[in-house]
């Protein structure tokens, strides 16, 4: 071989055999991977796997979740810009201005829950409200606080017209009726009229009717179904003499939290007994809603 190439290629001996070396290097070099790998197999790493399998389960889940929100927050209707007042459209409105279903939802339970809005500027209290969505609305919004109220009146109550031969319509004393008694009326059941009398034995009396919707589940329609066989009796409040009541006389009446409680009796330990409900007002933790609710039970 040496022979042939040195006189085909008139190569010297030192040439030939730099010429061998080369070649041998390059075939060890694309030899030795392929030999590693045949004598020193990669092993798996059952910990790794598993990594990288969680990761595309949760990549996956992820996609999911993306799709799912956006099904959430992609408006139902498609959007249209009308005139409106915040206090009196409904679900479907707030789906036109450009709402989904589960925001207008929360608008829907704001206002159920008698949360109102007096100015444009009410409408940035709602978190599902974005700024940029504020700022597309507020040419919009006409907000008639008149009108809201001449809606929410209620209507004259007449008395049932009597035909002959009917019975007469009997009325449930609201005060002093038993639980028996309430059960009486048509649309109150066991768990209602046990509703009815514990909220009652708490808050001292009903002095109107209309604190039946303070009554846990007793909604506007289960209201105005029992309301016209109530009838509010002449028993006196049970009223708190706050001069001298302690803080279990006060603890379990509804319209006082554990707080105000508390401000109560320690404003009447610094500054003396209370002389009238405007020394009631300079408790700075009770507001002027809750002083009105509470007046018709308290004394002095």
């Amino acid at each position: 071989m040496q022979k042939w190439l040195s006189s085909y290629f008139n190569f010297s001996k030192r040439e030939y055999n730099g010429l061998l070396a080369m070649v041998i290097l390059i075939v060890l070099i694309r030899a030795i991977p392929v030999g590693y790998s045949f004598f020193f197999p990669e092993q798996a790493d059952p910990e790794a796997e598993r990594l990288v399998i969680n990761k595309l389960i949760l990549m996956k889940s992820e996609r999911e979740n993306a799709v799912r929100q956006q099904k959430l927050t992609t408006p139902a209707f498609q959007s249209v810009l009308f005139n409106f007042d915040p206090n009196l459209i409904d679900t479907d409105d707030w789906q036109r201005l450009g709402l989904s279903a589960k925001q207008a939802g929360v608008m829907a339970r704001y206002k159920k829950k008698g949360g109102r809005y007096f100015k444009k500027e009410d409408l940035q209290k709602m978190y599902v409200i974005s700024p940029e969505m504020y700022e597309r609305l507020i040419p919009y919004i006409s907000i008639d606080l008149e009108k809201e109220q001449k809606l929410q009146q209620p209507k004259p109550e007449y008395p049932a017209k009597r035909y002959p031969g009917q019975p007469k319509f009997v009325f449930i004393p609201l005060n002093s009726a038993d639980t028996l008694q309430l059960m009486e009326v048509s649309g109150v059941g066991p768990a209602f009229a046990r509703r009815i009398f514990n909220y009652r034995q708490r808050l001292g009396g009903f002095y109107k009717k209309e604190q039946l919707l303070e009554v846990y589940g007793l909604d506007s329609l289960k209201y105005a179904e029992i309301k016209d066989q109530l009838s509010l009796d002449d028993q006196a409040l049970i009223r708190i003499n706050l001069n001298t009541a302690l803080f279990d006389d006060l603890k379990n009446h509804p319209y006082l939290k554990y707080k105000q409680v508390n401000a109560i009796i320690q404003f009447r330990k610094q500054h003396g007994n209370y002389g009238n409900i405007a020394d009631l007002r300079k408790v700075a933790i009770l507001s002027a809603e809750t002083i009105e609710k509470l007046a018709p039970y308290i004394s002095f």
